[in-house]
C-alpha cells in the first residue's frame, strides 16, 4: 500500500513541478554593460541587463535577485561574497546597478539573476555570467611602453617577446594590453582570443584603449612564451598623438585569486623584439591606406621563438605623453563571413581578375600554387570596375614575396581593404576558386532585426542597406567608406544612426564612438566633422551636432541615461560655439580651421539639385539646430534639469519662428529653394505653423511628383529627414512609389547597375561602399513593419504597432530585438482584412492602432466593437497575439 501511495505522490509532485515550470518565466541573455561576459570594464559599479521569456501572456517582472561572487563556485545564496541583493521589488531589467562590496581594478566576478512575475512564480537562476574590472587608473600599471624601432618605422610590424614562469594554472590570469596601433597576442604559439585588428579606434592625443584577455587556458606550468605582434594602423607618423615612428605597447599579466592581484609579467626594457614577415606600405591617409607586404621566407618561422636567422634584439622604452588609457567598451573586430569567388578571369598572361560577387570590408587569404623563390605576387583591390571593365585603382594592394618552399599562403593581418575585385599579377597559372577566400570583418555586434515583404524590390533594397552597414563598422565606429577615407563622419553617422541601431545591437559601438566625439571638441567649443579626428575633413553643423542627436537616439534605443549624463556638458559646450556664430538669430557660416573644412547643408545630392545654394544651406543648418534644441530640452528633462529644459525650449521656439520668418515664401508656400529637404526639414523641425502645414505638404508633393518625376532628390542629410516626415505622416504610398523608380536617381538604379552596397553618389561616382544613403532603412521597420517607439519612452518599453501598407504590398514579416527581447510583427492582407501575428517581449507594452473607419476588430478570436469614430489603440502586454481588422 505504501508503495502505491509513494508512487501516486511522486506522480502528483511531478505534475505540480511540470505545471509550475511551464508557468515560470525564464531569464536569458544576461549582460554586463551591454556586453556578454566582458573582461576589463571601465567602472567599479557595473550595470546588469537580462531578458525574460514566458509561455503565458501578460507576464511582468515584479522582483529580482542578483548574486555576485568572486569565484563561480561561490555563486550561491549562502556563499555569494560580493553581493546578494535579496529579493528586490522592481520591474527593472536593464542597467540595474551593482550595489555590493567594493570592486577594484583588475578583479573579476561571476553573477546570475532570477526574477519573480506578477503571480509570484519564480524563475530558475540564469546561466552564470562573468565580468572583470579593467585598469582604471594609471597607478594600476607597472608596465612600461616599449617598441622595436627600425629604419622602417611605422611600416614595420614587429614582434615583442618575453618568457615567464608560473607554478600553477588553476587561478585566473588576465593580460591587459594597451597598444598604440594594432596588436595580436600569441601565448605558447597559440593566438589569444578570436578578435582581429585590435583595439578599436580612439583619439590618440587624448585617449588609448586597453584590451583584457583571459589567458588561463593557454598557460602551462613552468616556462611560457609570450609574443605581442604589432602594426601601426592609425598610430602613424604625422597624426595627432603619435609620439613614436612605429607601434608601441605596454602589457601586464596578472594572476587573480580571490580578487587578490599578483603581477606575473610586465613590459619593460628586458623584453626583446624583431621584425616579422609583415611590413606595410601607405601612410594611412585618404587614397593612401596601402596594404601589406609579406616576406614568405620569414613567414615560415614567424611564431618560432628560436630562429637564428631572425634573432631577438633589444627593445626601446618609449616616452608616451600622458593621456587617458581606458578599457575598451565595445566588442573587438571579428571575421563574420567567409566569401568565395564567383569568377576568376585571365586578363593577361600573368594577370587574373577575381570577382568575389559582392563588396566587402576585410581580408583575403590566398593559397598559392608552387612559386619560385623571390617571385612576387601583387594583389590589387577595388570596389567597382570603371565602365564595368577598367580596374579602379585606389592604392589598395598587397604583395607576397615567395620563399619557393610550398605550401605558401598570404593572409592580411594589420590592414584591410574595401573591395569586390582582386587583380592578381605575377602568377604563372590560373588560381582555383578554392585557393582564394575573402573574410568580411566588422565590430562584432549582433544583428537585431529582420525584414521581408511581398515585394522583391523592397527586399533587395533593404538587404543592400543591411549588408552595407556591416561593411562600415570596423573599429568601434561607423566610417564613410573603408577604402578611401575610413573616417567616422558625423554627418554620415547622423544620417544612419536610427537605421543602424534598429538593424544591429550597437550600444557598445556608440559608447566607444561618442567617447571619441567628446575627445575631439576644442577648447572654444568648436567641433570637427569626424571622430576620431586625425586630420581636416569636410562637413557642416549636421556633422558636428552628432554628439547631441546620436546621444539622444542611443538613449532612446537602449535606455542608458549614463550616455546623456556623460556627454551633456560636451553638448552644451558645442551649442555655446554655435551661439558665437549666430547672427540676428540665425546660425551663419563659421570659419574653416585646421581640423575642419567646408560648411555644408545637404551633401551628395543628385544632379539638378544645388546643394551649395546659401539659402538652402542656412535653412538646413538652422532647422537642424532647432532639432538639437528640441533634443536638449528632452535630455534636460531626463536628467532632471527643468531650468535647462525651459531654456532650450525657449531657444527652440525663437529659432523656429526666425527660420519661418526668414525662409518662407508666401507666394509658393515653400522654403528656401523649394527642394525636398528644404520642404521636409522645416516640417519635422517644428518650423511650419499649423495653418501652413497642408500648403507646405502640397508643395512637397508637387516637388516630388512633378519637378522630380516621382524620384528621391535629396542627399545624405535629406534622406533621413524625408524618411522621418514620411513615417510620422503615414505617407507610405509616397515613399513606396519613390523606391520603386528604376531610373536615376534611386536605389533600384544602383541595384540594376550591379550594386551590392550603397554608393557615395547617386550616379556611382567615387566610392561604391558608402554611408551616404543608408538612413532610409528605418522606414522598412517603422512604416511597413509598423514598429515605432512611443515618444520619449526609451528602450522600446512602450511601442506603437501600426503597419503602413502601400498599394502593392500584401504581407510583411518584421522583427526587432529590443533591450527586453524580440518584438515581432507579421502581417498579411486577406481581401479587406489585415491579419497580424504579434509577439511582445516581457517588459514591453504595445498599443495596436486600429483605423478610425473600423468598427470591429478581433483579438485572439474575440471580436470587439468600437463605436467612436476615431483612431483606436488596443493595449497589449507581453505575449503572443493574433489581431485582425477590416481596412
Amino acid at each position: 500500500m505504501n508503495r502505491f501511495v509513494t508512487f501516486y505522490s511522486l506522480i502528483i509532485l511531478l505534475f505540480i513541478v511540470g505545471c509550475n515550470s511551464k508557468n515560470s518565466p525564464e531569464v536569458f541573455d544576461v549582460r554586463c554593460e551591454s556586453l556578454q561576459n566582458p573582461l576589463g570594464i571601465d567602472k567599479t559599479t557595473p550595470r546588469f541587463n537580462w531578458k525574460i521569456s514566458s509561455e503565458k501572456n501578460g507576464t511582468e517582472q515584479k522582483a529580482f535577485q542578483i548574486l555576485v561572487a568572486a569565484e563561480r563556485s561561490n555563486l550561491t545564496e549562502n556563499k555569494a561574497d560580493l553581493w546578494n541583493s535579496g529579493k528586490v521589488e522592481s520591474s527593472a531589467s536593464i542597467f540595474v546597478p551593482y550595489q555590493g562590496q567594493k570592486l577594484n581594478s583588475g578583479t573579476s566576478a561571476w553573477w546570475k539573476v532570477r526574477i519573480w512575475d506578477e503571480a509570484e512564480n519564480v524563475s530558475a537562476w540564469s546561466e552564470p555570467a562573468r565580468f572583470s574590472v579593467g585598469f582604471l587608473d594609471e597607478s594600476d600599471w607597472q608596465a612600461s611602453y616599449i617598441a622595436f624601432n627600425t629604419d622602417n618605422g611605422y611600416r614595420e610590424c614587429p614582434q615583442l617577446f618575453q618568457t615567464f614562469e608560473v607554478d600553477e594554472t588553476d587561478s585566473n590570469y588576465f593580460l591587459h594590453v594597451n597598444s598604440l596601433g594594432y596588436h595580436e597576442v600569441f601565448l605558447n604559439g597559440k593566438k589569444v582570443g578570436e578578435g582581429v585588428l585590435a583595439p578599436a579606434v580612439s583619439q590618440f592625443d587624448k585617449r588609448s584603449l586597453i584590451n583584457t584577455y583571459d589567458v588561463s587556458a593557454l598557460l602551462q606550468k613552468g616556462k611560457n612564451e609570450l609574443i605581442l605582434w604589432l602594426g601601426s594602423g592609425w598610430y602613424t607618423e604625422g597624426l595627432p598623438g603619435v609620439a613614436n615612428n612605429g607601434p608601441v605597447v605596454r602589457a601586464q599579466l596578472e594572476k587573480v585569486e580571490n580578487n587578490q592581484r599578483e603581477i606575473i609579467l610586465a613590459t619593460d626594457e628586458n623584453w626583446k623584439g624583431r621584425k616579422s614577415s609583415y611590413t606595410r606600405h601607405g601612410n594611412w591617409r585618404p587614397n593612401q591606406f596601402g596594404g601589406e607586404i609579406v616576406d614568405g621566407v620569414l613567414a615560415k618561422n614567424d611564431l618560432e621563438t628560436d630562429n637564428p636567422e631572425n634573432p631577438w634584439q633589444p627593445v626601446s622604452l618609449v616616452d608616451i605623453p600622458f593621456h587617458g588609457a581606458i578599457p575598451q567598451m565595445t566588442e573587438q573586430n571579428a571575421v563574420t563571413e567567409t566569401i568565395s569567388p564567383v569568377s576568376i578571369e585571365e586578363i593577361a598572361p600573368d594577370t587574373f581578375l577575381v570577382d568575389m560577387g559582392k563588396n566587402l570590408t576585410g581580408w583575403v587569404e590566398f593559397h598559392f600554387p608552387n612559386l619560385r623563390k623571390t617571385q612576387e605576387i601583387k594583389l590589387d583591390y577595388c570596389d567597382h570596375l570603371i565602365n564595368g571593365e577598367r580596374f579602379n585603382d585606389r592604392n589598395q594592394w598587397d604583395k607576397y614575396i615567395a620563399s619557393g618552399d610550398s605550401p605558401e599562403t598570404f593572409i592580411n593581418k594589420f590592414n584591410y581593404h574595401g573591395f569586390r575585385y582582386i587583380q592578381i599579377t605575377g602568377l604563372n597559372e590560373k588560381p582555383t576558386d578554392e585557393s582564394i577566400k575573402a573574410y568580411l570583418i566588422h565590430t562584432d555586434f549582433e544583428p537585431a532585426a529582420t525584414f521581408e515583404c511581398s515585394d522583391p524590390d523592397l527586399n533587395a533594397i533593404h538587404d543592400m542597406l543591411f549588408y552595407t552597414l556591416q561593411c562600415l563598422s570596423l573599429g568601434g565606429d561607423f566610417v564613410d567608406c573603408p577604402q578611401i577615407e575610413r573616417l567616422g563622419y558625423g554627418g554620415d553617422g547622423n544620417a544612419s544612426t536610427l537605421t543602424a541601431q534598429i538593424m544591429f545591437n550597437l550600444a557598445p559601438v556608440y559608447n566607444n564612438w561618442l567617447q571619441a566625439w567628446a575627445d575631439v571638441i576644442r577648447e572654444d567649443g568648436g567641433m570637427p566633422h569626424t571622430a576620431p579626428n586625425p586630420y581636416r575633413a569636410g562637413g557642416g553643423p549636421y556633422w558636428c551636432g552628432f554628439i547631441i542627436t546620436a546621444s539622444w537616439q542611443t538613449y532612446m534605443n537602449y535606455g542608458d541615461t549614463l550616455v546623456l549624463e556623460k556627454y551633456y556638458p560636451v553638448m552644451q559646450k558645442w551649442l555655446g560655439y554655435v551661439e558665437k556664430y549666430t547672427v540676428d538669430g540665425l546660425l551663419k557660416r563659421w570659419p574653416d580651421t585646421d581640423y575642419r573644412g567646408w560648411y555644408l547643408g545637404d551633401w551628395a545630392t543628385p544632379e539638378g539639385i544645388d546643394q551649395t545654394d546659401e539659402t538652402s544651406v542656412d535653412l538646413v543648418n538652422n532647422s537642424f539646430i532647432a532639432v538639437c534644441f528640441d533634443n536638449m530640452e528632452r535630455i534636460a528633462g531626463v536628467l532632471g534639469k527643468p531650468e535647462d529644459a525651459d531654456f532650450y525650449a525657449s531657444k527652440k521656439k525663437q529659432l523656429q519662428e526666425k527660420v519661418h520668418e526668414t525662409f518662407f515664401d508666401e507666394t509658393t508656400n515653400s522654403y528656401a529653394t523649394g527642394t525636398q529637404i528644404d520642404l521636409a526639414f522645416p516640417m519635422i523641425a517644428g518650423v511650419v505653423p499649423e495653418a501652413k502645414l497642408q500648403a507646405v505638404e502640397n508643395s512637397l508633393y508637387h516637388e516630388i511628383e512633378v519637378n522630380r518625376k516621382g524620384h528621391l532628390a535629396t542627399g545624405l542629410v535629406g534622406l533621413p529627414v524625408l524618411t522621418e516626415w514620411v513615417v510620422e505622416n503615414n505617407k507610405a504610398d509616397l515613399m513606396y512609389s519613390m523606391l520603386k523608380k528604376r531610373g536615376y536617381p534611386g536605389y533600384l538604379y544602383m541595384l540594376d547597375n550591379g550594386a551590392t552596397t550603397t554608393w557615395e553618389h547617386w550616379n556611382g561616382a567615387r566610392s561604391h561602399i558608402h554611408n551616404c544613403y543608408n538612413g532610409i532603412g528605418s522606414w522598412f521597420y517603422q512604416a511597413i513593419g509598423g514598429i515605432c517607439q512611443v515618444e520619449n519612452v526609451p528602450a522600446y518599453q512602450k511601442v506603437r504597432i501600426q503597419p503602413q501598407i502601400p498599394d502593392g504590398i500584401t504581407w510583411a514579416n518584421t522583427s526587432q530585438k529590443t533591450p527586453f527581447g524580440k518584438l515581432v510583427v507579421n502581417w498579411n492582407l486577406d481581401g479587406e482584412m489585415l491579419n497580424l501575428d504579434i509577439e511582445i517581449p516581457v517588459g514591453v507594452e504595445a498599443e495596436v492602432v486600429i483605423p478610425a473607419s473600423t468598427n470591429y476588430y478581433n483579438v485572439d478570436g474575440k471580436e470587439f466593437e468600437w463605436v467612436d469614430m476615431e483612431e483606436k489603440r488596443v493595449g497589449l502586454k507581453s505575449g503572443k497575439y493574433k489581431v485582425s481588422y477590416k481596412l
